[in-house]
């Protein structure tokens, strides 16, 4: 089992940058598409990027689409969301996860997630 871990959430001001960073496990990381998700308070998890194995190919949520950017270092282990122009609608709590196949934007095929890093954007 592939385990993640997402760091790099904290406090914000409306206009700022984030990086946030997802560490996996094992080198099996590199096999796998990523994506990234988010979930504020009281709303249901929506996805925001995702990425192919090989980092070739990304997909965005409109809302987001010329403010974030995803990618990846295989390497590394380790996948990215560069957050720019930050929003007080970007704050939630945003979670990777890993996909064996496509890169698409539908949370039940994601197999394995992180637990959360929080992001707030202050107005």
């Amino acid at each position: 089992q592939v385990q993640l871990v997402e760091s790099g959430g904290r406090l914000v001001q409306t206009g700022g940058s984030l990086r946030l960073s997802c560490a996996a496990s094992d080198r099996t990381f590199s096999s796998y598409a990523m994506g990234w998700f988010r979930q504020a308070p009281g709303k249901e998890r929506e996805f925001v990027a995702a990425i192919s194995w090989s980092g070739r190919s990304t997909n965005y949520a409109d809302s987001v689409k010329g403010r974030f950017t995803i990618s990846r270092d295989n390497a590394q282990n380790t996948g990215y969301l560069q957050m720019n122009s930050l929003k007080p609608e970007d704050t939630a709590v945003y979670y990777c996860a890993i996909r064996s196949d496509g890169y698409g934007n539908t949370l039940p095929d994601y197999r394995y997630w992180g637990q959360g890093t929080q992001v707030t954007v202050s107005a």
